[in-house]
């Protein structure tokens, strides 16, 4: 529960807490709305080709009549005039047309006194609506710019007010209402008026909606707007008008006395009992608009309108609910990625998440029209990602300067590199492996630093101790400490490494083999000359960061370190200079040459164990020694036998080659011992060491 919440004070959580809060009166304010309107084009688009057809197709109550580049060329002039717009009014409701549409402004009375003759056609056509512009300014409403008075005597009105949510793109993708409109000149948006004539309603608003009789009750948002649900069109077809079920050229309404009955009646069958719109879609008119279905004319953005509020609002925000759920979920989801450590998981995890949101939504958007806002959680969601991956890689910055402090003096450069490159491969504290420690000291040190000054002293050491920390760390050791002349280190930790014996073996045959060119160095520099012996041994061992939380070393601990650092003292009774245990020899006999030194029991242990002397790298090892390592071998053979007059031959032997060895020197004189006072008849063989070297 703790763990649980130091993860909720974190500053990455916090700020991505913060960020998703940030985002509700962001949305609130439409702060975003550029972004949002592209997520909304997106998802329209996908609607229009994705959902089924009867929640998208066009309504056949709504009929579009235009005047476009071949009407005007057959025509003869530019604008239409008044008194034919008036007189194609008048057909339409003649045909049997139930509304009459006109998307045209007539705000200022006409240059050609037509304004008396459209006003008679108009009156005569019944059922008939102008277009309003309603006028702002600091983005209140100052006044209603309507039709001449002449015009609007006989016809109704509604504003055609349309505008994006963003002061940057102009797409057009929502229809507003304006309460204070309402109040003041009984106005409505002129698509909410041409359905209410066609309905026969009254509209209003009430507790958010947009009510139309019975027949509607279409949600608002907080800014009182309703979404257009643009239709899918038949292939081939540009714009709306263009499709035959739905639109007609006004030619064919302007002049309909040469008709008989029977061309009356099929002329008729496009536009009885259905609401006309009738509209300029010629391009020289300049009445189109960017939407996120990509441009439309105006009249036909209209009659788009008009069928989103026949189906009540086919598109339909989200409630605050249901969005501050959605804004919830998705934030829990990204907060959920700052406990994932691994940077390809908890990327891989934010994308694939991330993928599951927009399809969500968009699923929502085509299936059910359920409108979710997309681009603030996203917005919030990115950046929340973004500071959480900050934080790790800070994290992971200050871990890879803590490796390079910590390890960097002594442990191999490529060690370093693979440890910050994946600390995981280094655990802090205590932990059990199976490692190999290595111990070295200088034979008669105390008597080397009596001969020298301290400046001396200093020099030699730091040139002695350079020596072997560079072997050591060339066979990727681990330095461990230094104890005035002496040296530990260790293999096997941090990194795993499965070979950690014959590295060890192979760094304390490098030290050896240097420290013979060494010692004829400083002797041929008058100066003394240095004798180093070393202990190894294998087996399981503590290693991790012990000490108090003001210092803390990267060290070995256990009976299998103090094992190693008995051999080194070891050395001393057989002058062999670099004894390995028996469970280093295993680990390593096939990489490097040795042989057996003895079984002993060493001070304050009961368990044997058996000693080799290191001899080099596998087949590096002179003619010499390996004759020298016969004649041993025999010896020690019929020392085990207890033939110690036999052994003696076979040591001697082996002196013969290296007079100055010390094991078999040391075995002459035991054996020696041994004939002058034999062992119990119940010995085991073992040696019992009886000091610590």
């Amino acid at each position: 529960m703790k763990k649980f919440g130091k993860f909720f004070v974190r500053n990455d959580i916090l700020a991505t807490i913060f960020l998703f809060l940030l985002m509700i009166p962001a949305e609130y304010h439409e702060s975003f709305a550029l972004l949002e309107e592209q997520t909304i084009s997106f998802r329209q688009i996908l609607r229009i080709s994705m959902a089924p057809k009867e929640k998208t197709q066009f309504s056949k109550e709504i009929f579009l009549v235009n005047t476009d580049e071949r009407f005007f060329a057959q025509y003869g002039s530019f604008p239409l005039r008044r008194t034919d717009l008036g007189k194609i009014a008048e057909n339409l409701t003649a045909l049997g047309a139930k509304v009459v549409a006109l998307d045209m402004l007539m705000d200022f009375p006409s240059s050609y006194q037509e304004d008396e003759p459209t006003a008679a056609s108009l009156r005569k056509a019944g059922n008939v609506l102008l277009v309003a512009q309603a006028d702002f300014k600091d983005g209140r409403f100052v006044r209603m710019n309507k039709a001449t008075p002449r015009l609007a005597e006989v016809t109704k009105d509604g504003y055609t007010n349309i505008s994006s949510p963003s002061a940057i793109i102009t797409s057009l993708s929502r229809l507003r209402i304006y309460p204070e409109i309402v109040q003041k000149e009984k106005g409505w948006p002129y698509s909410v008026m041409a359905l209410a004539m066609y309905w026969g309603v009254e509209p209003r608003i009430e507790n958010g909606h947009l009510l139309l009789g019975d027949r509607a009750r279409i949600p608002l948002d907080q800014h009182d707007n309703i979404l257009i649900d643009f239709p899918p069109l038949p292939g081939g077809a540009r714009f709306l008008h263009q499709v035959p079920v739905h639109g007609m050229s006004a030619l064919e309404f302007l002049n309909i006395d040469d008709l008989d009955k029977d061309e009356r009646e099929e002329l008729g069958m496009w536009v009885k009992d259905k609401l006309v719109g009738v509209g300029d879609t010629s391009e020289v008119s300049h009445d189109w608009f960017d939407t996120p279905v990509g441009m439309v004319y105006g009249v036909e953005i209209i009659a788009d309108i008009i069928n989103t509020l026949m189906k009540g609002g086919s598109l339909r925000f989200a409630s605050t609910p249901l969005e501050l759920l959605a804004m919830l979920l998705f934030m829990a989801g990204i907060v959920a990625m700052g406990a994932i450590q691994s940077p390809f998981r908890r990327t891989l995890s934010f994308l694939l998440f991330l993928l599951l949101f927009v399809a969500s939504v968009t699923w929502a958007y085509i299936q059910w029209g359920l409108v979710f806002s997309m681009s603030y959680p996203l917005i919030a969601g990115i950046m929340g990602f973004l500071a959480i991956t900050m934080r790790y890689y800070l994290l992971e910055m200050s871990q890879k300067k803590m490796i390079k402090g910590a390890f960097g003096q002594y442990l191999s450069p490529k060690v370093v590199d693979i440890l910050v490159k994946d600390p995981s491969k280094l655990t802090l504290g205590g932990e059990q492996r199976e490692m190999t420690a290595f111990f070295s000291d200088v034979a008669g040190f105390s008597t080397i630093s009596e001969k020298l000054t301290p400046t001396e002293l200093v020099q030699l050491l730091n040139e002695y101790l350079t020596a072997m920390c560079d072997i050591i760390t060339r066979y990727d050791g681990t330095v461990d400490k230094f104890e005035g002349d002496a040296i530990i280190a260790f293999w096997g930790a941090p990194l795993d490494q499965p070979n950690h014996a014959t590295l060890a073996c192979w760094a304390a045959a490098d030290m050896t083999a240097h420290m013979v060119g060494m010692r004829e160095r400083l002797m041929a520099e008058g100066r003394p000359g240095m004798t180093v012996r070393m202990g190894l041994n294998s087996g399981p061992m503590v290693v991790g960061n012990m000490g108090s939380k003001q210092r803390m070393d990267y060290t070995i601990m256990g009976d299998a370190v103090n094992l190693a650092a008995r051999l080194e003292g070891a050395n001393k009774f057989y002058s062999s200079g670099v004894m390995i245990s028996g469970s280093t020899y295993e680990k390593a006999k096939n990489d490097i040459e040795a042989r057996l030194l003895d079984v002993i029991r060493v001070v304050g242990k009961k368990e044997p164990v058996p000693i080799y002397q290191l001899m080099g790298h596998k087949g590096k090892i002179t003619p010499q020694q390996e004759e020298l390592r016969r004649h041993y071998q025999d010896g020690l053979e019929q020392y085990r036998k207890r033939d110690y007059r036999a052994a003696i031959e076979r040591f001697e032997a082996a002196l013969r080659v290296i007079p100055d060895d010390g094991p078999a020197l040391t075995y002459v004189e035991r054996c020696k011992e041994y004939l002058a006072s034999p062992p119990p008849a119940a010995w085991d063989g073992v040696f019992q060491l009886t000091s610590k070297g």
